[in-house]
């Protein structure tokens, strides 16, 4: 079988068009070896992509618009990602198609990323989403899906920086790979792990703290409400949080706030000062900074994009 990631003979970076016409296109991207994307627009056009390796890989596929269909032929099972989603995925061998559904207007992007790439970056922790996934494809798996969540404003932003290097003269592999780490870097910080050696009991009252937080972060329960509510005092439940979820409740709350602001800058023309209000902050330029603090990147900027 070929190898997905060893195509690249004298030209570090690489593009290969897959199928062009008139408004339509899907090409591949060699950024360097253990680095590949795809990236398509289409119009009233499906596809189909067969990959059959024996590359232990994660993939991570973006829809902005449209629908994609992944086929695991070994595990005979289907994955969809819905217009809006991205799905994190894992494979240590593959034999499967992704179709691309006809419909009016296609926009995808799939990374894959190869297990001796993610090798260099792990940090010997198990509680590490990049060694938890390091760690699954070392294992016989035809295909599993990580995480399925909405495309946020940053992704879009960073996967466009992507998708730019192209138009630079200079030093294309090196700035493609720093973004695909970026990319990676933000995807997997989304992935929840749970610390082994934790009792049942615990992964169940912090489960119940961050249902009710989820569902009420934009205006919160102080932590003694919380704990009440959990059937359990203040002190254990922020050292039970704590240990299973490795932040503080505070920082909890403010990471769904902020995540929940990113999805808004995508899809809300409204301005920054009530997105902020939205996700529960009273100041425009705290809600600023914090974001800044989060992502690299003010508001301001994504929503510009």
């Amino acid at each position: 079988m070929d190898s997905l990631f060893f195509n690249i003979t004298d030209t570090r970076y690489k593009i290969t068009p897959i199928y062009q016409e008139k408004q339509n296109h899907i090409e591949r991207v060699d950024i360097s070896n253990g680095i590949v994307f795809f990236e398509g627009n289409l119009r009233n056009r499906s596809h189909i992509f067969d990959l059959e390796n024996l590359d232990r890989m994660v993939m991570i596929v973006m829809v902005n618009r449209g629908r994609i269909m992944l086929h695991d032929r070994i595990g005979e099972r289907s994955f969809w990602v819905d217009e809006g989603q991205t799905a994190i995925y894992v494979s240590s061998r593959q034999k499967m198609q992704m179709v691309c559904e006809e419909v009016p207007h296609s926009e995808i992007f799939i990374l894959f990323i190869a297990d001796f790439f993610l090798k260099r970056y792990l940090s010997g922790n198990a509680s590490e989403p990049l060694d938890l996934l390091y760690t699954k494809i070392q294992d016989d798996v035809s295909l599993e899906e990580v995480n399925l969540l909405p495309v946020d404003a940053l992704s879009l932003y960073i996967v466009e920086k992507l998708l730019n290097v192209q138009d630079e003269e200079r030093m294309q592999s090196i700035r493609a790979e720093h973004r695909v780490v970026e990319f990676m870097i933000h995807r997997f910080s989304l992935i929840d792990v749970l610390p082994e050696g934790s009792s049942e009991e615990e992964k169940q009252l912090a489960a119940h703290a961050r249902e009710i937080l989820l569902a009420e972060f934009i205006d919160p329960p102080t932590i003694e409400i919380l704990a009440h509510r959990c059937a359990t005092n203040a002190s254990k439940l922020k050292k039970v949080f704590k240990k299973i979820y490795g932040t503080t409740i505070y920082q909890y709350v403010q990471k769904l706030r902020l995540e929940e602001a990113n999805l808004l800058l995508r899809k809300e023309h409204v301005s920054i000062g009530e997105i902020a209000k939205r996700v529960g902050y009273r100041h425009q330029g705290h809600f600023s900074k914090l974001f800044y603090a989060a992502y690299g990147v003010y508001p301001r900027e994504l929503q510009q994009h």
